[in-house]
């Protein structure tokens, strides 16, 4: 599998099925990627981007996959814990912590709760935290579901930073950790490299610091 950070929280899995995650770059468009799913954290903005022009299968809290289906845009709705397959592709939804309303035209709207994923596809296991602060449990996330790869927000103000963001990076275990969500606008700065530089010092975990649009291939561990 590959895995593109394409900015913010958008992440490309590309592998058996191509799944886009949080459809949103701050310049440009997502629609050249050419997904085959597509997966929605929460409603904010910055989040469901460009996901209803997209018009693919949608996986999203069943409050965001009502408001999707209402526009003509087919959604496999679930909720927290819970686990489907779409296409051979594992969705495992998990707690974020963080607000989940949906931005619309028509005001803010009941988005349910904000929500992280476990997505296992070709052997490999994926956590994509979504927004989030830091949260005790996500030591039960690495129990459980044991993923390969962490995408970690680390921006600060709207999620949590760099500190609790290393602590979280402890609590899942994964062996790789990609910083997300962060450097997109001013109040979201953050520096990767000190936090890459201590994780690694203190841990036997890797930091991949990726520049939009650059890719990895991931192995299962």
């Amino acid at each position: 599998m590959h895995l593109t950070w394409l900015g913010h929280s958008c992440v490309l899995l590309s592998g058996t099925q191509k799944v886009l995650i949080d459809p949103f770059v701050p310049e440009g468009s997502v629609a050249s990627t050419c997904p085959d799913i597509v997966a929605v954290t929460h409603g904010h903005h910055d989040h469901l981007g460009e996901v209803v022009a997209l018009g693919k299968t949608v996986v999203a809290i069943s409050e965001i996959a009502r408001y999707l289906e209402a526009r003509g845009v087919p959604a496999e709705g679930m909720n927290l814990g819970g686990t489907i397959t779409v296409g051979g592709v594992s969705f495992t939804m998990t707690p974020a912590v963080h607000s989940a309303g949906i931005d619309s035209a028509a005001g803010n709207l009941p988005g349910g709760a904000a929500a992280g994923y476990v997505i296992r596809m070709d052997g490999v296991s994926v956590y994509h935290a979504g927004d989030t602060a830091l949260f005790s449990d996500m030591k039960l996330i690495g129990e459980l579901y044991h993923p390969d790869i962490a995408l970690l927000p680390i921006g600060g103000r709207y999620t949590m930073g760099t500190r609790e963001a290393m602590m979280a990076a402890n609590f899942i275990g994964a062996k790789t950790v990609i910083p997300i969500h962060y450097n997109t606008w001013d109040r979201i700065a953050a520096d990767p490299v000190p936090f890459k530089t201590a994780l690694e010092r203190t841990t036997d975990l890797t930091v991949k610091i990726l520049s939009p649009g650059e890719s990895i291939e991931v192995t299962p561990s």
